[in-house]
């Protein structure tokens, strides 16, 4: 287990790799370990003959066996503390699996289970049998994705919390995220055209990124919203020429807040007008084409063909 105790096979290991003749921290790396621990174990537990993981295992045993057996303090909350260290990495392993790394991970599951919600960086080295500085460093990462903030208690020690709305934070930055990935797509078919190999898988990504952070995006929209952006739809395509707030607002007979407030929804959601989008063109005019994504160029260019050379290839 990462930051507890070294087990027999991590001391076979360390003496592989050291006869290969890596160095510490590329074997505390491999281990998943502080490099002070490498360094520490070699140090302490070297032969003559250099480093041997039976005869180091052997002399780990006897120390543990001289070591004075501690009085276990029980929980505040009355939970087993095993159970505790198991939940906490069997939760750390599902957030490594979603691209976090593994002490950043350890730390926030630990924060995650006190009761108060934070905890102090010597509170941390002792659940987790770990480094201060592995701590520090675990804790820097989750700030920058403000996962987690700092404070002070009374006593002036600092303490690790994580907020009530910790989730929240995490959800809004994660549509954000999704959105600038779905526009970076759509700038990158400008750039490599929309019939070429890059430009259609790119379009792909646009569509699906957009569609997850539309999904994840609270957009605030009422049916009635909803309604009004399809009317002034219908009403772009029908007219089939550019079109501005007033003319929708005339048209429809609508005030002109109406009718601005549908061409926002149709702005902010572009999902509502698929398969087609809406520009503006001009001053204030507003225009509907059909996305460039949805079709293939050679599937544009055999619609673009005149009917009376379709008319005879029917059957």
């Amino acid at each position: 287990m990462p930051g507890g105790r070294l087990t027999h096979e991590d001391r076979r290991q360390i003496a592989i790799w050291l006869a290969e003749g890596l160095g510490y921290a590329e074997i505390a790396r491999r281990l998943g370990r502080p490099t002070s621990t490498i360094s520490r174990e070699v140090a302490r537990n070297s032969a003559p003959g250099g480093y041997l993981a039976d005869r180091a295992q052997q002399a780990a045993g006897q120390r543990a066996r001289r070591r004075p057996v501690q009085a276990t303090e029980p929980p505040a909350d009355g939970r087993p503390a095993e159970s505790v260290r198991g939940f906490v990495e069997q939760f750390a392993t599902l957030l490594v699996g979603t691209g976090l790394p593994r002490m950043p991970a350890r730390v926030f599951v630990c924060l995650l289970a006190s009761d108060s919600g934070s905890l102090t960086s010597a509170e941390l080295v002792r659940q987790l049998q770990v480094s201060p500085a592995s701590v520090s460093k675990a804790i820097g990462y989750l700030e920058e994705i403000e996962l987690v903030r700092r404070t002070q208690d009374s006593g002036r020690r600092e303490r690790y919390v994580i907020d009530d709305d910790v989730w929240l934070r995490a959800f809004k930055a994660d549509t954000g995220a999704h959105a600038e990935v779905a526009a970076a797509a759509r700038h990158g078919i400008e750039i490599f055209g929309v019939g070429t190999p890059a430009g259609t898988r790119l379009g792909q990504m646009a569509q699906f990124f957009t569609w997850i952070s539309e999904q994840m995006n609270d957009s605030g929209l009422t049916d009635a919203v909803v309604h009004d952006a399809l009317t002034v739809l219908a009403a772009l395509v029908y007219a089939a020429r550019p079109l501005t707030v007033d003319d929708l607002a005339t048209a429809l007979d609508w005030p002109i807040q109406r009718a601005a407030d549908a061409l926002d929804a149709i702005s902010r959601r572009p999902i509502l007008s698929d398969p087609l989008t809406m520009e503006q063109v001009g001053r204030g005019a507003y225009a509907i084409t059909p996305r460039p994504d949805r079709l293939s160029s050679a599937q544009r260019d055999a619609l673009i063909v005149s009917p009376r050379s379709t008319r005879g290839t029917r059957k």
